[in-house]
């Protein structure tokens, strides 16, 4: 057997049997530095292999929010619209959702020159904000051309820097990869010895007590520390009297509101966004709807300005106090949608609360996935297939309004006219539809009555809820 040596031609070593050094320098002093020197090379090799590695994330992120904002501009190079609209309509795209919205945290030791963690939506707002510089004095004349080529001078920098971080970083990996340490070394062969009469002495000890040892003994303190985060539940989040205030203002009164803003810049905060919207939600429940529509609007007015960077304030309120202006339709759909979701979902409560309390038992129909389609297929009345003929005799037996309900393809409609019908007929019905192969679902459907059904409602229930607390997650999306 040959044994291969070659691999501790690479080990570091800081040993001092073959140094020679000048008579009036100490040999002991030169050793150390010379240690030291290796430890510090060593470490900051390292360091720069984790930094590396991040801003080519950062890098990788920027990159395709420019491609959206380059796709934009070129879709609507024909639009007699200014490209300034546009160009903003994608930033306001891309803060609208801060869980996405904000960059990665660099690794442990990594420190960037921001002090808070950089968004995308202020890295966009900068990039365009040197295009606009870059123009000078002169104005182009193509405005959507000068953008795209201003736009994709940053984006060939951006893409020169990835390549020279991924050659640099190869080169560190290769270095790093290439010495032998003795952190990287570890026992081959390790035994231990005890004899049988020691051993039996040992087990005969009574244990008083028994501990458990922990390969991480951070890791108790870290899962504590995750289940006391996990106590900051939506449902414990209140509305403040600062936000009460605010979101009691006259609506539409941009100007109250930034006023009120100046006086009062602690109301950016994003817990302050929270607050409105649980206070909507809430408020929504009792029946308050102008109100909780106004919390709406006040916590994503709120959400806007924290998003748009340090001139998010400046930049909101100038744009969406413009006359005719596309950021006010932005906004203002923002506004809309996320109220209706609440909206929404306060009826589903208020009518289940109801149907507790009333006593009533319903069939309904759910998806066992939220995401799968549920396909109604009617039979044609004019088919000439055995199995479909039999099929659209029993859809012609049901009632108008579940014929209705079953034209319309709506799962909703359907269970609104199997709610008004008692759980025997509903059953009954249930069961004609998948004989009949008109109620098509993937992982079948969940009777809600049944106790199997409840479990599996509880588990989705329960699933959605752990999504909205894991980090990142945002805590407003009520629905």
């Amino acid at each position: 057997m040959v044994l291969d040596y070659s691999k501790w031609d690479a080990l570091e070593l800081s040993d001092d049997s073959d140094i020679e050094v000048h008579p009036n320098v100490d040999k002991r002093s030169f050793i150390r530095a010379k240690q030291a020197q290796i430890h510090q090379q060593r470490e900051q090799r390292r360091h720069d292999i984790k930094t590396y590695k991040y801003e080519r994330i950062i890098n990788d992120g920027l990159l395709s929010r420019i491609d959206k904002l380059l796709d934009a501009l070129k879709q609507n190079e024909s639009s007699s619209a200014p490209p300034e609209q546009f160009i903003f309509q994608t930033i306001m795209e891309f803060a609208s959702n801060p869980t996405e919205d904000k960059a990665p945290a660099p690794p442990e030791g990594v420190h960037t020159h921001e002090k808070e963690q950089p968004k995308y939506s202020q890295m966009m707002s900068s990039l365009v904000d040197q295009v606009k510089k870059e123009f000078g004095d002169t104005k182009p004349d193509n405005m959507y051309q000068a953008y795209i080529a201003g736009v994709q001078v940053h984006k060939d920098k951006v893409e020169g820097l990835q390549k020279e971080l991924s050659t640099r970083l190869a080169q560190l990996e290769k270095e790093e990869g290439s010495k032998i340490t003795s952190e990287g070394l570890h026992d081959g062969f390790n035994t231990s010895h005890v004899s049988k009469g020691e051993a039996q002495s040992k087990a005969a000890v009574p244990a008083k007590k028994t501990d458990v040892e922990l390969l991480n003994p951070g890791a108790a303190s870290s899962s504590a520390a995750q289940d006391n985060d996990d106590d900051d539940d939506p449902a414990d989040i209140e509305i403040s009297p600062l936000a009460k205030r605010f979101a009691k203002l006259k609506p539409k009164d941009y100007s109250a509101y930034q006023r009120f803003i100046a006086d009062h810049p602690e109301i950016v905060k994003e817990k302050e966004t929270d607050g409105l919207l649980v206070e909507a939600f809430n408020s929504q429940l009792k029946g308050k709807e102008a109100y909780a529509r106004q919390c709406v609007h006040q916590g994503l007015l709120l959400q806007y300005c924290r998003s748009l960077g340090p001139d998010g304030i400046k930049l909101f309120f100038g744009r969406i106090t413009t006359k005719d202006h596309r950021a006010a339709t932005l906004f203002s759909n923002d506004v809309n949608d996320t109220y209706n979701r609440i909206k929404t979902r306060a009826a589903e409560l208020n009518k289940e609360s109801s149907n507790e309390s009333a006593g009533v038992e319903q069939i309904q129909l759910h998806a066992v996935d939220p995401n799968t389609k549920i396909t109604i297929n009617i039979p044609a009345a004019e088919s000439q297939d055995p199995t479909e003929i039999e099929a659209r005799k029993v859809f012609e037996s049901f009632s108008p309004e579940l014929q209705k309900a079953l034209a319309s393809e709506s799962l909703d409609e359907v269970n609104k006219v199997l709610g008004n019908m008692s759980v025997e007929e509903a059953e009954q019905v249930v069961e004609q539809l998948g004989n009949g192969g008109m109620l098509s679902l993937e992982e079948g459907i969940i009777d809600g009555t049944t106790e199997e059904g409840q479990k599996k409602l509880a588990e989705i229930e329960a699933e959605a809820k752990q999504e909205k607390r894991e980090p990142g997650g945002d805590v407003t999306e009520l629905d």
